[in-house]
């Protein structure tokens, strides 16, 4: 399942006919609100290259991963508000690039992203469509690194051992924009993109390290419930 931002757009605008006729209701202050849905994260990956004895230019790339995340937020005013992105951990597969592209798939690796942001949302509580932007944190937590015999051959060349590896966790500054299109007077269709700024570094079982900026994008389309 991948979801594309054009496919987002698609489905808010359908939304957005469906409800034309039906009125909308307030998305205000002390209001609590609940989403589930989907979300595709895509790193946008700027490799260093592995450290010696790894041959010159031996580089990475991330592959993207779809999974459900489970939203919560709370009107703080009628047009700020505070939500909490959660979900299942994405599970991407990290290729060879650079001096050892055409490798095949090093190993994989899972990555769990919480997310807090701050939101304005635009125009009235009862409007129908609101637009909004949000600014946040994202704590990156990487687990189950496993690692293939492909990245033994090139990141240890003439040894047997498997080679590991784990990446450092970080903390991240990220942006959002999106789209609440209010169906009734509880249920709503909620599209959003998201953009991190994330680097950190992988450390391999042989000593060596990779400098990673991976800047992860996110595309996601929820229901949610106001309480």
């Amino acid at each position: 399942m991948k979801l594309r931002l054009n496919s987002v757009v698609n489905m808010l605008a359908l939304a957005a006919a469906m409800v034309a006729a039906s009125s909308a209701s307030a998305q205000s202050a002390g209001q609590w609100t609940a989403k589930v849905g989907a979300a595709e994260i895509t790193p946008k990956v700027d490799s260093g290259d592995v450290s010696a004895p790894a041959l010159p230019g031996t580089k990475a790339d991330v592959g993207s991963n779809t999974q459900p995340v489970f939203i919560i937020g709370y009107g703080l005013t009628d047009n700020i508000s505070a939500e909490l992105d959660l979900g299942l951990p994405y599970k991407h597969k990290l290729y060879g690039a650079g001096a050892i592209a055409g490798t095949g798939e090093l190993g994989t690796v899972e990555a769990l992203p919480p997310t807090a942001f701050i939101q304005y949302r635009f125009f009235e509580p009862k409007a129908m469509l609101r637009p909004y932007v949000g600014v946040g944190i994202t704590y990156a937590y990487f687990q189950k690194a496993t690692g293939s015999g492909q990245l033994t051959a090139v990141s240890n060349i003439g040894s047997s051992t498997p080679t590991t590896f784990k990446l450092d966790n970080k903390v991240a500054a990220t942006l959002q924009l999106g789209l609440v299109v209010n169906i009734n007077e509880r249920w709503f269709v909620d599209g959003a993109v998201t953009k991190s700024f994330l680097k950190t570094k992988v450390n391999f079982s042989t000593g060596q390290t990779q400098d990673m900026t991976l800047d992860p994008q996110s595309v996601s389309l929820g229901v949610g419930y106001k309480f």
